[in-house]
């Protein structure tokens, strides 16, 4: 099934999906819910329409899981979304926060040349400016293993490879910090009972919540 004959909101729960079972979560209708801001009633009707177009598979109690069509789908709206994200942070020079929202805006209207015009015109890139994978032509993408940046011991340095993209005032907050992909951060200190980290970047050391470590990927 052609992407392009169905509606954004289509598109976007696939992603959603996608994302959930990518991260390792079970993509129940409470859980799509959450992520598409609506009421469980709503996502409950549109996973039916998902199943009734063979995109998704929902087995009562057990959550919902994409067909080979709609991850397919799925992926290739991700590759639109992440490759936008790309040229505008390199070839229009929009800051880390702003490159997500305007992505979401374009992504279903980009056209397939356009597309790869976009990806041979940044050299073909494998991840978006947070450090998230970019499928390539195929819809392969790379899949290497991070570890949480709160994982690392007293000491140890890595580097960052990958920050969360959803939220434009947190991605502004670790941009002042320079916790962003391409830069090397040490382990100072790692308070016990679930505390806060403190890493150096540079010259700098910031403190962090461990919940927030956890969520920048680190190699």
């Amino acid at each position: 099934m052609p992407k392009f004959d169905l509606s954004e909101a289509i598109q976007d729960y696939l992603k959603e999906i996608y994302k959930l079972e990518s991260a390792g979560s079970r993509a129940t209708t409470s859980a799509i819910a959450r992520r598409m801001s609506v009421a469980p009633s709503s996502a409950t009707s549109m996973v039916k329409k998902l199943a009734a177009l063979d995109l998704a598979l929902h087995a009562p109690y057990h959550g919902v899981t994409l067909t080979e069509a709609g991850r397919e789908i799925a992926l290739e709206v991700i590759r639109h979304h992440r490759l936008l994200e790309q040229y505008l942070a390199e070839k229009l020079g929009l800051p880390i926060d702003a490159v997500h929202a305007e992505a979401d805006r374009l992504e279903h209207v980009l056209s397939d040349e356009l597309e790869s015009r976009i990806d041979q015109a940044l050299g073909f890139p494998t991840h978006d400016p947070h450090g998230d994978p970019i499928p390539d032509a195929t819809l392969e993408l790379d899949r290497a293993e991070l570890r949480p940046l709160d994982e690392l011991e007293q000491g140890e340095e890595a580097t960052i490879r990958r920050i969360p993209d959803g939220d434009a005032d947190l991605l502004r907050y670790l941009a002042q910090l320079a916790l962003v992909p391409g830069r090397k951060v040490t382990m100072r200190r790692s308070e016990p009972f679930g505390g806060p980290v403190t890493v150096a970047v540079g010259a700098d050391e910031h403190a962090i919540s461990r919940e927030l470590a956890g969520q920048i990927g680190v190699l």
